[in-house]
């Protein structure tokens, strides 16, 4: 097939777009299943995909807006809103056909924790896969305005004797993320350990779904909280506290969300998954484009979406960032990504360190066999078929499922072929 190209491409010329549009209306005239000419067809022609209102989403939205599962044979694709990771779990857990969901839009490691039953009702495994990230960076750590003048930023020990002196006078210090276990509890942990907080003893960290964030806050709730965008930069456009660090600074061009699925579903729609996943690759690659970033907000910020103003979506997406405490930092490589630097593959070696830190905070234990756990939910292999049949160009194919090492914000390394060099460098952990 003609490869997919997103320079200069708007919502209007997606589906028009020169030899891939004239192949795709002569397949469709030819085969009902449109992109599947030379295999067979997609099983099923819809699926139940789950998303929570995160900038991160938008490669399923834009993928249902532009009819793109059209496109590929799945123009019953319904995606629909969950009211929290907690509520997506559930929902994965029950499946499509109990009117649950088939797969959604997802924490990276939280396929792992279902899968190995760590999260579920009486730890009953649901069998999970991942078919690809979605996009790289900017989640935010953002500090109640009352912290603004320790000066914290990426240093999270200046806000050691600010809370030190909170717990003394008998308050409790409150942070909070999105599920324990997932990205966003992960960062925020990472954050205040490499300062010299505790995460598990100098705080108390509470869960809340993400568009609950910035209300929170608002009525003094919580003092930090950690979560992905238009988050961030609502609290800060309504001026109620501001951004100590974006998580591209903690770890630079770091994994965040995948497309997840329930691998008994993958398994009885092989053809239909790399449907799926074919129209959400060419969503990223549109989302990737710095021309729709506009366009995308508005998209966004509808109602059924996100509902929210297109300006709480748009600054950070674009890479401009005001953090909301005098700090303000223009056309930054920041901005989240969601196909450069082959952010739609789903590296292995990124799993491998969200399952580092899970058991690096007793999510997992010790002994877990990191790489037989990923080798299982990791489904890389479905991403490349899907590459190939999409005709994606070689440079953004990786040619191996690890990216190699990691260095983070404080220095640490992460050597995927070594994950337990990497815990025992850790001073803070849940045995500490």
């Amino acid at each position: 097939m003609t490869k997919f190209v997103t320079a200069g491409l708007t919502r209007r010329t997606l589906l028009k777009t020169s030899a891939t549009a004239a192949l795709v209306g002569a397949m469709k005239a030819t085969f009902p299943s449109g992109a599947f000419a030379a295999t067979a067809g997609p099983e099923v022609t819809g699926a139940k995909l789950g998303f929570i209102a995160l900038t991160d989403a938008a490669p399923l939205i834009i993928a249902k807006e532009m009819g793109l599962f059209e496109k590929h044979g799945m123009p019953d694709v319904e995606v629909a809103k969950q009211a929290s990771w907690g509520a997506t779990r559930d929902n994965l857990v029950l499946g499509g056909e109990a009117n649950g969901i088939d797969g959604a839009h997802i924490l990276t490691p939280m396929p792992y924790l279902i899968h190995a039953g760590r999260v579920t009702q009486n730890n009953v495994p649901v069998p999970m896969a991942i078919l690809a990230r979605l996009n790289y960076d900017s989640q935010g750590i953002s500090v109640a305005k009352e912290y603004a003048e320790t000066g914290v930023q990426l240093d999270a020990s200046k806000l050691k004797a600010a809370f030190e002196a909170k717990k003394a006078a008998g308050n409790e210090v409150k942070v909070a993320m999105t599920f324990p276990g997932g990205t966003h509890d992960l960062w925020l942990r990472y954050w205040l350990a490499a300062g010299g907080i505790d995460p598990d003893k100098d705080v108390s960290t509470i869960v809340v779904p993400p568009p609950q964030m910035v209300a929170n806050m608002k009525v003094g709730n919580m003092d930090a909280f950690c979560v992905g965008e238009p988050w961030n930069e609502q609290l800060v456009n309504q001026g109620i506290g501001f951004t100590a660090c974006t998580t591209g600074e903690l770890w630079k061009g770091h994994p965040e969300k995948a497309l997840g699925m329930r691998a008994e579903w993958i398994e009885k729609n092989p053809n239909a998954a790399k449907a799926l996943l074919m129209a959400v690759m060419e969503a990223q690659q549109w989302c990737e484009s710095m021309e729709n970033k506009e366009e995308m907000a508005k998209i966004l910020g509808k109602r059924q979406w996100f509902n929210v103003p297109p300006k709480d979506v748009l600054g950070r997406l674009k890479g401009d960032i005001n953090y909301g405490n005098g700090r303000v930092s223009e056309k930054t490589d920041l901005y989240m990504k969601f196909w450069r630097d082959q952010a739609s593959y789903p590296f292995k070696s990124h799993d491998a360190w969200f399952l580092a830190e899970n058991i690096r905070w007793g999510k997992f234990a010790p002994d877990t066999d990191i790489k037989a756990l990923v080798d299982q939910v990791n489904r890389e292999d479905i991403w490349r078929a899907a590459a190939k049949d999409l005709g994606v160009a070689a440079a953004d194919i990786p040619a191996s499922s690890s990216r190699g090492r990691e260095t983070f914000f404080d220095g640490k390394v992460f050597d995927p072929e070594n994950p337990s060099a990497y815990l025992e460098s850790l001073s803070i952990k849940a045995s500490s």
